[in-house]
């Protein structure tokens, strides 16, 4: 069996060392022990990539498309990105301020890498998706945590503010917006109210915005269009066009931060996989109506979860996009959502993922995602239905 000197552990990173596995893929597997679970647990898409998309990347090979393309990604592919942006969201940029990546979630860690030195502060309200914090603590940076349950789960001017009056030395802030876990989503007048305040201060905003087509009841807004030279906008098509597993993202800055973000891109991959730019750029190009329809079909999902739950009397936040709906757990747990999620499994069949998992503001909740068919919903929500009547007795 192959063994670790124990010389050469004083060579490890030990930033790593108080860094845990994904929480979420954890309690994921646990559960799924279970053979007749539901499972209403992961942020995937059970829909497929549009076959027009598909074609482009079997051409592309068929093409022997296989070279090294640009480190920044294609520049037509670029071009295509910036005309999506210009005229979907109205923001603009030039193709030199564009770099492709593999997946949004490597846009995170580029950028973080690119403006969080040891030491530095960053800001994240929470609940959130839980990646941006473990790249922080990685890079040597620290976590400033703002609560936002008791503000409708968004960040305000005001808390916002004061995050930044007691961390002066913050560097940067981290949006999630429309937002994993809860589904709630700023309306253009509260994204124009947080630029007002970001604009007084010299911070960068890491604007992950990977939801963006998946808002239902307003229009998305975003915060670039407010402070474009504060943030760093991050972009990608693995929800709106049910692209998890091709591992394509974009990022978006102001020219100078983008040159680092470019030679990070290059040391760290080299360039995007050629097969994938092309199914990109095609979706780029002619995917408009792919994003629509994956929109309707997740808002229609959402009206049956959210009247499900309705006449079941449970409590949650009403999901204005993306496709998960956070759920206050029942009163009997007090806040213990992880062993409220565990109960749910095993005593019923329903897999979850517990709020905590968002951070410590999520606590007493629990996130189900609504990316599946109706009917296995329909079949979760019974699960759901059922074991609170048991608790009730």
């Amino acid at each position: 069996m192959p063994r670790t000197n124990p010389q050469l552990l004083r060579t490890y990173n030990h930033r790593l060392n108080g860094i845990a596995p994904s929480g979420i893929r954890h309690f994921d597997d646990t559960i799924s022990k279970n053979e007749d679970l539901i499972k209403l647990t992961l942020g995937e898409p059970d829909l497929d990539t549009p076959e027009h998309i598909k074609q482009a990347a079997i051409q592309g090979i068929n093409d022997n498309d296989s070279h090294y393309s640009a480190q920044a990604g294609k520049v037509e592919l670029r071009q295509a990105i910036t005309n999506y942006l210009s005229t979907r969201w109205n923001l603009e940029y030039d193709a030199e301020e564009v770099v492709v990546t593999n997946g949004a979630t490597q846009s995170i860690y580029s950028a973080l890498q690119a403006i969080v030195n040891p030491g530095d502060e960053v800001i994240i309200p929470t609940p959130i998706f839980s990646l941006y914090e473990p790249i922080i603590e990685i890079l040597g940076g620290h976590v400033v945590d703002v609560d936002t349950s008791n503000t409708g789960f968004k960040l305000t001017p005001a808390l916002l503010e004061d995050a930044l009056k007691q961390h002066p030395g913050v560097v940067a802030l981290v949006i999630n917006d429309p937002n994993n876990p809860t589904g709630v989503s700023y309306t253009a007048d509260e994204v124009k109210q947080l630029g007002q305040v970001i604009a007084k201060s010299p911070i960068w905003v890491l604007s992950d915005e990977i939801y963006g087509e998946l808002t239902f009841d307003h229009d998305h807004y975003s915060l670039a269009r407010e402070i474009p030279d504060q943030v760093l906008y991050i972009n990608g098509l693995s929800k709106s066009h049910a692209m998890t597993g091709w591992r394509f993202g974009y990022i978006c800055g102001p020219s100078e931060i983008m040159q680092r973000v470019k030679m990070i891109n290059a040391y760290m991959v080299t360039c995007v996989a050629d097969n994938v730019q092309d199914a990109a750029l095609e979706a780029m190009t002619n995917g408009q109506e792919d994003a629509y329809e994956a929109k309707a079909i997740y808002q229609k999902r959402r009206d049956l979860v959210s009247n499900r739950l309705d006449e079941m009397g449970v409590e949650y936040v009403m999901p204005t996009s993306t496709f998960y709906c956070f759920i206050k757990i029942d009163d009997s747990y007090g806040k213990d959502d992880y062993q409220f999620g565990l109960d749910l499994a095993e005593k019923v069949g329903l897999g979850v993922i517990p709020g905590r998992m968002f951070g410590k503001s999520g606590e007493g909740y629990i996130r189900i995602s609504f990316a599946a068919s109706e009917e296995k919903l329909t079949s979760g929500l019974d699960r759901l239905n059922k074991f609170i009547q048991l608790l009730g007795k």
